[in-house]
């Protein structure tokens, strides 16, 4: 039979060090010792004492939400957004269903239905806000990048069944026509300050 004493003794190398953990106290008494010598303990003063310093600086690490905002990734998975086309300002969506089909919370229900010409016209298209999960697979998937994430993530509503129609999610005419619609750069664009963002490895040459 192996002596496992020993054989954990020869294998413990001389720069560990063993830490005798305090056994947890049972009586009142004891555990409002143990609250008083915690609290009391140099840890604590010294970790307030860097919060105070860093406060008498200045230096602020935080955004002063809502006035100031952070740039966001053309990538960001906000609320959805149906382009127009830039030729004839039309809706860019042709009806294929793709988004519906691919949609895993069921949320997407599009109506089509033929038009004067023979094609597939778009009847209705609704998304419930409530149930996505932004997941990006409906944008990811769109032939005509018609369907895409906007950047406005500021979305409350008091309603639990949350929908948006098609009337929303289209871009206003007025604002296609003032040139505010910005097009989708595609999957794997880099967000504007990805620049900042790449340090120099010691590598770099």
């Amino acid at each position: 039979m192996m002596d496992f004493e020993n054989y954990n003794n020869r294998n413990v190398s001389a720069d560990y060090k063993y830490i005798e953990l305090e056994e947890t106290p049972v009586e009142w008494q004891d555990k409002f010792k143990r609250v008083i010598k915690r609290s009391l303990s140099g840890e604590l003063f010294v970790g307030l004492w860097v919060v105070f310093r860093e406060m008498l600086k200045g230096n602020t690490h935080t955004v002063l939400y809502p006035l100031e905002k952070l740039p966001i990734s053309p990538r960001y998975r906000a609320l959805h957004t149906i382009k127009r086309l830039v030729e004839s300002g039309n809706q860019a969506c042709i009806g294929c269903g793709l988004c519906e089909k691919i949609c895993i919370s069921n949320c997407i229900q599009i109506d089509t239905k033929y038009g004067s010409k023979g094609r597939k016209v778009v009847k209705g298209y609704t998304i419930n806000l409530g149930r996505c999960i932004y997941c990006g697979y409906c944008a990811e998937v769109c032939p005509e990048l018609a369907i895409t994430h906007g950047q406005d993530y500021e979305n409350v509503s008091e309603q639990r069944a949350h929908f948006t129609s098609m009337a929303e999610l289209v871009t206003p005419i007025d604002e296609f026509k003032a040139g505010k619609q910005k097009q989708y750069p595609g999957f794997g664009s880099l967000s504007p300050n990805a620049d900042d963002n790449v340090k120099k490895t010691p590598l770099a040459y």
